[in-house]
């Protein structure tokens, strides 16, 4: 628990982290990336683990990459958009697009507790957006439906992360996010070639953002949940990330004075109660 606790504080910084960096949104991306996959190379090398064990781990890894790279490219212009809380509330919608793909793909049952999970989960969002919708400016509601492809380009990735993990072949854990990071590192490197966004780092308030971003994010944050999420239940990991949303959102009211109306209170925390739902619909009890 203490590691899952650690590991989702880490990650709740992400999206400070990207706001604060005098950085291009992509820039941001294939920074933490690059500085990501080093540290976790160095790692794997000094642990002596492999980097190949045949083609079709490679192959996932790089797929792994793709989807991460997208779900970045999405989530980063996001943040710049609608603030740090939100669009991590956003990504968070990955629980729903993750339940479609078993619904749809696995073939899994339609279950009371996930409808109940998609109604409550949603609700909150209306409340949070939807009551103001035509009130928002385009660069607003453009920022609400990248938050929301965030979460199909994260689930993407889990599934294929997943598939990847129960290969008889498979890489280690450092190895394996090690060649995501660099896979993903390239592909933000041409996205934000493509939008003519500088590479130089201005300043030091921005490389120290940066390096927060790729080493306690995505290297030290992510071990730690990886590590944790094995050795709890379902359920008690799926309450403690939710660490990772609510806090983001206390960051942006504290570091970015984000107003919040009452109604975005109870959006907030009925979203988070759904999302909480979804996440732990898998448990013993059936339900």
């Amino acid at each position: 628990m203490i590691q899952l606790l650690t590991g989702a504080v880490m990650i709740s910084f992400s999206a400070v982290f990207v706001r604060v960096a005098d950085v291009g949104p992509f820039m941001a991306g294939f920074y933490r990336m690059l500085i990501g996959g080093l540290v976790l190379t160095l790692i794997a090398h000094l642990r002596r683990e492999a980097f190949w064990r045949g083609p079709r781990p490679l192959a996932l890894a790089l797929a792994c990459g793709f989807f991460f790279a997208m779900d970045l490219a999405f989530w980063h212009p996001s943040i710049r958009a609608v603030g740090p809380g939100l669009s991590t509330l956003l990504s968070n919608f990955q629980v729903f697009a993750l339940a479609g793909y078993g619904l749809i793909v696995a073939g899994e049952r339609l279950s009371l507790r996930l409808t109940l999970s998609v109604l409550i989960a949603m609700t909150g969002l209306y409340l949070i957006v939807g009551v103001d919708w035509g009130a928002l400016t385009p660069e607003y509601k453009r920022g609400v439906w990248l938050g929301l492809g965030t979460a199909v380009w994260y689930s993407a990735y889990l599934i294929t992360l997943r598939t990847s993990r129960v290969l008889p072949d498979t890489l280690s854990p450092f190895a394996n996010l090690a060649l995501i990071s660099l896979a993903s590192a390239a592909i933000m490197s041409l996205i934000a070639a493509a939008n003519h966004e500088s590479f130089v780092i201005p300043n030091t308030r921005s490389w120290g953002a940066l390096l927060g971003y790729g080493i306690l994010a995505q290297v030290a944050g992510w071990m730690l949940i990886a590590r944790g999420m094995t050795l709890v239940e379902l359920s008690v990991a799926g309450l403690i990330l939710l660490l990772q949303p609510l806090l983001s959102i206390v960051w942006d009211v504290i570091f970015f004075s984000r107003p919040l109306t009452r109604w975005e209170v109870i959006g907030a925390a009925l979203a988070l109660f759904g999302i909480y739902l979804g996440s732990t619909r898998r448990l013993k009890t059936g339900a």
